[in-house]
């Protein structure tokens, strides 16, 4: 399998240090990166197609994005840029749609968004679930001072729900259910940088 493609989506509480274990998986491996926050949109923007260009355009390196969302039209079964424009489930197909594509052109780390079920079918792909222990996570969100001490257990649970009820209604299926992956890495014990070895060695042992 070598020089094969290589796509990697990665679930994870928060807190447990997911998003930094992708991007800096992405770094070493010298692949596309792509977040929540590229592949999310407001509803409170004007528009979707103007409200991605802006977001791919605010991101260095994103050029792959722009031109993908530069090429999309509304199609039958495609997203819709009518007047169901920011519902739900249209701005799920249309995200969709976006990481599919970008799937298809390169190497890539995606985080969240129900990626590892919607490239449930893409070759080379591997699907990673990040968790760590309460009190890991804890300490790793007061660190980063959104919430006050005393909320952030809370808040930490609010999120969890979110994202476990975000993708049980978009899949049908339990987040947290180690057969939705194909790895599940608990960095409350070996730490972000753990993870990140785990994972490339996991790659490699699978392209041997």
């Amino acid at each position: 399998m070598a020089g094969s493609k290589t796509i990697v989506t990665i679930g994870r509480q928060y807190g447990s240090g997911g998003r930094e274990v992708g991007s800096r998986l992405a770094e070493q491996l010298g692949i596309g990166f792509y977040d929540k926050n590229i592949l999310r949109m407001n509803s409170d923007e004007s528009g979707i197609k103007e409200s991605y260009f802006h977001m791919a355009d605010e991101k260095a390196g994103n050029k792959l994005l722009y031109k993908i969302l530069s090429g999309m039209r509304p199609e039958v079964g495609q997203p819709s840029f009518s007047s169901d424009l920011t519902s739900a489930d249209n701005l799920f197909r249309f995200q969709s749609e976006v990481i599919r594509k970008l799937a298809q052109a390169e190497s890539c780390v995606i985080i969240g968004r129900c990626a590892d079920y919607i490239l449930k079918n893409a070759d080379s792909l591997l699907r990673v679930f990040i968790y760590a222990d309460m009190d890991y996570r804890i300490k790793r969100i007061t660190g980063l001072g959104y919430y006050e001490p005393k909320d952030v257990e809370k808040n930490i649970r609010r999120m969890d729900k979110e994202r476990r009820d975000y993708y049980r209604y978009f899949t049908g299926r339990n987040w947290e259910d180690m057969f939705n992956y194909d790895l599940m890495i608990n960095t409350s014990v070996i730490g972000t940088e753990g993870a990140v070895e785990m994972i490339r060695g996991y790659l490699n042992g699978r392209q041997d």
